[in-house]
């Protein structure tokens, strides 16, 4: 059980019986009448964001949520399908549940399945993944002073800005949670 004490920024909580994470929290005490906190709560499945305020004191239940190492084994139309490390047992998860992270995912790569009453509800891929560049115009000599950038499709089927000395062919690090290139990868 959690109060509202225990609250704090990536908190997950049982809220009418769906998984949500704390994404904003303020303790406010008033001059006069009781403490409340003021919460912005984003669902775990669906990601719709709820502002809602409680008192100061009231429980909450643990949900319960289960992290799993999975890898990526294959995509089937508008299915993913994983397979737990551990266990070998797969699943499958939609486009839709999977959101953007789609554009990121590679055969083999392993990523993280959160659960929810035993069903797959969310995903998290690394943080940072390497990733070959298919098609981008070749970039003008001359032209690197400035900083100038201009986009590359990846093996993924994603698009980033990269800086005009990147090729097709090469491999690049990119950051998952800003979409940015971060650095070209040594073969």
């Amino acid at each position: 059980m959690f109060t509202t004490s225990d609250f704090r920024i990536g908190l997950k909580v049982e809220l009418e019986g769906e998984p949500y994470i704390i994404v904003d929290f303020q303790h406010v005490k008033p001059g006069k009448g009781t403490a409340f906190v003021r919460t912005r709560l984003k669902h775990l499945s669906t990601g719709n964001v709820l502002d809602k305020t409680f008192r100061s004191g009231e429980k909450f239940e643990k949900p319960d949520l289960e992290e799993k190492e999975m890898q990526f084994l294959y995509q089937d139309g508008d299915e993913y399908h994983f397979m737990d490390t551990t266990s070998y047992d797969q699943t499958f998860m939609t486009r839709e549940q999977l959101g953007d992270q789609v554009n990121y995912l590679k055969e083999q790569m392993s990523i993280t399945v959160l659960y929810h009453n035993g069903h797959p509800i969310g995903s998290e891929v690394p943080k940072h993944v390497e990733l070959m560049v298919v098609k981008t115009e070749p970039g003008i000599r001359g032209d690197t002073a400035t900083g100038a950038t201009k986009p590359a499709q990846l093996e993924s089927g994603v698009t980033v800005l990269v800086p005009l000395f990147v090729n097709e062919g090469e491999i690049i690090r990119v950051d998952t949670r800003t979409n940015t290139y971060l650095e070209r990868v040594q073969k």
